[in-house]
């Protein structure tokens, strides 16, 4: 699928909160779906910093992920974005990794 088949496409990804029948979601109004998205995006660039990568929302239907040089990739959805991380890096990227971990740590200090 090209990235704008998938923008318009509007494909839901079971981290994105969507009301519909048989699924709970406390996020039941736009607003607050958009804040949910944005917490995170947050909590994913806390996660992204130590590989230098940031993430932003894109229209609410994907993520960019980017290096600190403006070399940038859709990401469809989280589940995807260590894949995109990997490919843009061009290195593993292991968010668990007892350095990344570390790093995490020091920065809540």
């Amino acid at each position: 699928m090209c990235s704008l088949c998938g923008v318009l496409g509007g494909n839901e990804h079971w981290t994105d909160a969507a009301p519909r029948p048989g699924v709970y979601t406390r996020n039941a109004d736009g607003v607050a779906r958009r804040r949910e998205r944005a917490n995170r995006v947050r909590i994913a660039n806390r996660a992204l910093r130590p590989f230098r990568l940031t993430l932003s929302d894109w229209q609410g239907n994907a993520f960019l992920l980017s290096t600190l040089t403006g070399k940038t990739e859709i990401v469809e959805d989280l589940a995807h974005l260590w894949m995109a991380a990997e490919r843009l890096t061009g290195a593993p990227c292991d968010p668990l990794s007892p350095a990344v971990l570390d790093a995490l740590d020091a920065a809540d200090g």
